[in-house]
């Protein structure tokens, strides 16, 4: 018997990345799993992954930028399978994703606008969409994405910053309004973790990513599967009275004292200066 047997779940950018390990641990706990991803094919490869290992799952696709899309996404899983447990709200990049960094200064009316409407309008869709479809049954759980980007702020990230600060306000809010109906919501802040398509780019770079290994505690940046078991703990039974909190799963990187960080990333600089920084 899995944690989510009988249950149903969303995992929005479910094809690859931490999206994708959510969906297959869901799955491998027995919830019947749509993977929603602007890819498609890649999707459907997921879905091929699960089905192998025993799991149930479907893949549609679906621009979290598109309103349709979100509700289309929905009305699928419940025309499928009946009902909706779990939405995991982890989708954020597309065509369009690359354009949003700078400041204030930089950053085109037009890329901000795709930015929130990827990261927070999409969220707030997801959930307008699927809690009538949990309150059905009394039961649910919205884990929405958002990263230690928001808490800590980087050099010209604006909309990345201001989004990911947004999810964890939703979050807080979303809690309180659906709390009644017997629908958890809480969110994840993701520290680095390594992907399919940044682990691409880290193979020709093995040195800048052990730059960002030592600047953890754990003495590593993160995989999907640490994300995943995070969600799986949030949306389980043993989490039933967590609601409105951001996790952080990051290997301790946002608890230390930057001071301090910063000479020791220093001195282990000086101590391999082969290192190819990463930016």
């Amino acid at each position: 018997m899995g944690r989510f047997d009988q249950q149903v779940a969303i995992v929005t950018g479910g094809a690859q990345g931490i999206g994708g390990g959510v969906a297959r641990r869901l799955a491998r706990e027995g919830a019947r799993v749509l993977i929603a991803d602007i890819d498609g094919k890649a999707a459907a490869a997921n879905v091929g992954r699960i089905e192998d290992s025993g799991g149930e799952a479907a893949a549609i696709t679906a621009d979290m930028s598109k309103s349709a899309d979100i509700e289309n996404m929905v009305a699928q899983a419940v025309r499928r399978w009946d009902r909706l447990d779990i939405l995991v709200q982890n989708a954020w990049g597309g065509p369009n994703s690359r354009q949003i960094g700078g400041s204030a200064v930089d950053v085109t009316e037009e890329a901000w606008d795709y930015g929130m409407a990827v990261m927070t309008k999409a969220l707030f869709l997801g959930a307008k969409h699927a809690v009538p479809a949990m309150a059905r049954t009394g039961h649910g759980n919205i884990v929405n994405i958002a990263s230690v980007h928001g808490m800590l702020q980087a050099k010209e990230k604006l909309v990345y910053e201001a989004a990911k600060t947004a999810v964890i306000g939703m979050t807080r809010q979303m809690a309180i309004d659906f709390g009644p109906l017997g629908i958890r919501v809480n969110c994840i802040c993701p520290g680095h973790i390594v992907t399919e398509r940044n682990g691409a780019n880290w193979k020709k770079n093995p040195s800048g990513l052990k730059f960002f290994d030592q600047q953890y505690p754990v003495g590593r940046t993160g995989t999907p599967d640490d994300i995943a078991g995070g969600i799986a703990f949030l949306c389980s039974e043993d989490a039933s009275f967590i609601t409105g909190h951001a996790l952080v799963i990051d290997g301790g990187l946002t608890i230390q004292l930057q001071e301090d960080l910063t000479v020791q990333t220093a001195h282990w600089a000086l101590k391999n200066p082969d290192v190819k920084l990463p930016y």
